[in-house]
């Protein structure tokens, strides 16, 4: 090799090494979380789990899924330990909504999320709809039906002019 080449290949190499090694070099951390910023994301976390099981409690003693009688404990829980968790959020960061007891708010989140639940659900329809869309269907299925293939035995449609399974031609 000529000397060019080898002094080019070592400068590449020096500043490759540079740019790799840069984060280690540094006595500073870019990506260094607080521990107040951490507690304060792990309680939200947690308010979400407490909210979503709230929900679902909701939703399983509708369905009935839940018998009555435990109802109303398993809700009172749920609500004391979001109240405790809104607790900690509030003391890591004490500008939120204080002036909303946490059992208020905990019921607010709740219903917001019911109302996104109810503005994405689909549109339901009634029997009656669905039968014609069952029976429209089934129209569409018999219109095309050719019968079957004398070869295979498969069904096959008017508009084919060969057996999708076999590959003989349908008279």
């Amino acid at each position: 090799m000529e000397a060019g080449a080898i002094f080019l290949t070592l400068a590449v190499l020096i500043l490759v090494g540079l740019f790799v090694s840069q984060p280690f070099l540094s006595g500073r951390r870019a990506y260094a979380v607080s521990t107040q910023e951490h507690d304060l994301s792990h309680w939200l976390a947690e308010r979400d789990r407490l909210i979503t099981a709230l929900q679902e409690l909701d939703f399983d003693h509708v369905l009935g899924k839940i018998p009555p009688e435990d109802y109303p404990n398993m809700r009172s829980a749920l609500l004391m330990q979001a109240a405790e968790v809104l607790r900690r959020i509030d003391e890591l960061q004490p500008q939120s909504q204080s002036a909303l007891d946490a059992e208020s708010r905990i019921e607010a989140a709740v219903a917001a999320r019911r109302a996104d639940a109810a503005r994405n659900a689909q549109p339901t329809l009634s029997d009656d709809d669905l039968e014609a869309r069952i029976a429209a269907r089934r129209a569409e299925r018999k219109e095309k039906s050719g019968g079957f293939c004398s070869s295979c035995g498969k069904p096959v449609l008017r508009s084919d002019r060969f057996c999708p399974s076999c590959g003989k031609a349908v008279r």
